[in-house]
């Protein structure tokens, strides 16, 4: 019994080890610029990119890696280089102690004590507003945001982000004396949620192209409390010395870029289905070769990677523990409970706990997938060692079997159906939880469907949804062969009977 599992221990580390050379990322680039997960961000990493190219400057950019904070400490880590940022929530946000009129000046002084740059305003202000169906307001006479206070029936979704930003949902309440409590929903999925009349009112970007598209009313901000946010580039300031080259494609781009400009990008992006990369050639006016995406073999292995690695560590781990808590009930209890604890904590929370510990990319993403494999390994094999008859137990202690020797030859044996079982729930499970994964640029089939939501393109959501629902299916047939492999004849005789 114990060569099968060593054998096919074996055969899943070198599995792991395949997996991961597959879905390693090229050799570093130079510079490494990162955007927000909304197509005016992406557009913007894009302009980046392709100007750097033009000087000469090796560098990628790593798309929609999440919301502010996650972008902010990725700089500040140096997980990444650059990112489009607005001033509005450099100062409100990020620094939040300054005085609400700050200027770029101020700004940057703040900032290069962090070791961080900050560009020139690039052109525009995509500041924030709130919007509503031009119907909608017209039919109640709502031109302000003030008068959303007399309909406090109104149904308000507002991104996730904007509900507990400091210059968000919180000031804007007390500002206007809204009395309405609002849902967070994706930024994108708000836009549609508005348009079929499911809410009524959301917030906008100003430069966002569903204004004009689903015709809605950006609502006067008649007691000025959104500041401007102007679009901005900011980056660390060692590229200063490391890429200098970088920082000046950065500056030649100040003042290049007017909000009719910026509109007019978003829409060919997100209206007209334009490639974002092909959106910012035209921009700069420089040659276009098309950029190689991920392709489904790619995005499998990446997903594979994260999945292997995390269930391999779990196992390591939840089965000693499972043993430990079958052996030592009191202290069973505990590690039952912090496993638990551990399961209650919302997937995407987790994810983003772990970007301090270990950056973005896969790392975190397969530590927060690690510790959700532990509670049904650790309980199935609990379960599986305390359900064994005592009458088989007591027959080998007669036998006069050393502790270790019953473990591994009668109590593991006989409890291998109940562990099989817990970890083929922690595969299924992290093959979907990983999807969420690419909010922090682990990659796998959370990208295309990430992507999808962004652009409200089906197909792409489609291309990450089905091969993760597929994956979990072949998951769930691998685990049942191996318990069929693994289980001695005579047990599964007896199942069977």
């Amino acid at each position: 019994m114990s060569r099968r599992l060593a054998t096919a221990s074996l055969l899943a580390c070198l599995l792991v080890a395949v997996l991961v050379a597959g879905a390693r990322p090229a050799a570093a680039a130079t510079v490494t610029i990162g955007s927000k997960d909304f197509t005016e961000s992406v557009v913007l990493g894009e302009v980046a990119r392709l100007a750097a190219l033009e000087r000469g400057v090796d560098a990628r950019h790593r798309r929609s890696l999440g919301g502010t904070r996650i972008l902010w400490r990725a700089l500040l880590e140096g997980e990444i280089d650059a990112y489009p940022e607005y001033t509005g929530t450099i100062g409100h946000e990020l620094l939040r102690d300054l005085p609400r009129d700050a200027g770029i000046g101020e700004l940057r002084a703040r900032l290069r004590a962090l070791g961080i740059g900050i560009g020139e305003p690039l052109g525009f202000d995509n500041g924030y507003a709130i919007g509503m169906r031009e119907e909608t307001a017209a039919r109640l006479g709502i031109a302000d945001i003030s008068g959303l206070a007399a309909h406090p029936s109104l149904h308000i979704a507002l991104s996730n982000e904007f509900m507990d930003r400091a210059d968000g949902w919180p000031g804007l309440k007390a500002a206007y004396g809204l009395p309405m409590e609002p849902r967070g929903m994706d930024h994108a999925l708000a836009y549609r949620a508005l348009a079929s009349g499911a809410i009524d009112a959301t917030d906008l970007y100003g430069t966002d192209a569903e204004i004009a598209y689903y015709d809605l009313r950006v609502l006067n901000d008649d007691r000025r409390y959104f500041p401007r946010y102007d679009a901005v580039y900011l980056y660390r300031i060692d590229l200063e010395q490391r890429a200098p080259g970088f920082v000046a494609a950065l500056d030649g781009l100040a003042g290049s870029i007017p909000a009719s400009r910026m509109r007019s990008m978003n829409k060919a992006v997100k209206i007209d289905g334009e490639a974002e990369e092909a959106v910012a050639a035209r921009f700069l006016d420089v040659a276009h070769a098309g950029r190689a995406g991920p392709g489904l073999l790619d995005y499998t292995l990446q997903h594979l990677a994260l999945v292997g690695i995390s269930l391999a560590l779990a196992v390591v781990l939840a089965v000693p523990l499972g043993v430990l808590a079958a052996r030592r009930p009191r202290l069973g209890q505990v590690l039952l409970g912090l496993t638990g604890i551990l399961q209650t904590v919302p997937s995407l929370a987790l994810f983003v706990f772990m970007i301090p510990l270990f950056g973005i990319g896969a790392v975190p993403a397969i530590a927060a997938l690690f510790l959700y494999s532990l509670l049904p390994i650790v309980r199935n094999t609990h379960a599986g060692l305390v359900g064994i008859e005592p009458a088989l137990k007591e027959s080998a202690a007669a036998l006069g079997l050393p502790p270790g020797f019953r473990l591994r030859r009668v109590e593991l044996p006989l409890a291998l159906r109940s562990i099989l079982a817990g970890v083929k729930i922690a595969a299924v499970v992290n093959v979907g939880t990983a999807t969420l994964g690419a909010l922090i640029g682990a990659g796998g089939f959370g990208q295309p469907i990430l992507t999808g939501i962004r652009l409200d393109d089906l197909g792409l959501i489609m291309q990450g949804a089905v091969p993760a629902a597929l994956l979990a299916l072949a998951m769930q047939g691998l685990f049942e062969a191996i318990e069929r492999v693994l289980t001695p004849r005579g047990l599964r005789l007896r199942a069977a009977s």
